[in-house]
């Protein structure tokens, strides 16, 4: 189960962002919004704002996610990609209630986000050192 993690969270993200279409659509039906607007009653602001920043997010989420688990460790990349989720959950609350309440659940799924980034690239900075000191058949005993 630990090495599917990361494609769990993948999915539960894809859910998140489906909820928030979801969310926008109803609140263009109950505040009168016609599209292509994107802007009137400051609750249909609120909802719109909640999906470009998720849609955002998780544009830089989900690669990072995928190259922490694939160079450094499935399970602890899905822990973080479920912190980010929970963050980005949180954050979506909240800004849709107040918006100015919407920051540590920012907080939360940028740390989670900034983990998954350091963790992508310490694997991949190692995994380009071993393959650097690692004698290929061409240079093994080679002058």
């Amino acid at each position: 189960m630990t090495s599917q993690l990361p494609a769990v969270v993948t999915l539960l993200t894809l859910l998140l962002m489906f909820a928030t279409v979801w969310m926008v659509g109803r609140a263009r039906e109950r505040y009168g919004i016609k599209a292509p607007s994107i802007s009137g009653d400051p609750a249909f602001e609120r909802a719109w704002r909640v999906q470009m920043n998720t849609l955002e997010n998780a544009v830089m989420f989900i690669p990072a996610l995928w190259l922490a688990a694939q160079y450094v460790d499935p399970l602890w990349a899905g822990i973080a990609g479920l912190v980010w989720l929970a963050g980005r959950v949180w954050y979506a609350v909240a800004y849709l209630r107040d918006a100015s309440r919407r920051g540590p659940g920012y907080i939360v799924s940028m740390l989670a986000w900034l983990v998954l980034m350091l963790m992508a690239a310490g694997g991949i900075g190692m995994a380009i050192m071993e393959n650097n000191a690692t004698p290929t058949e061409d240079t093994a005993g080679a002058p």
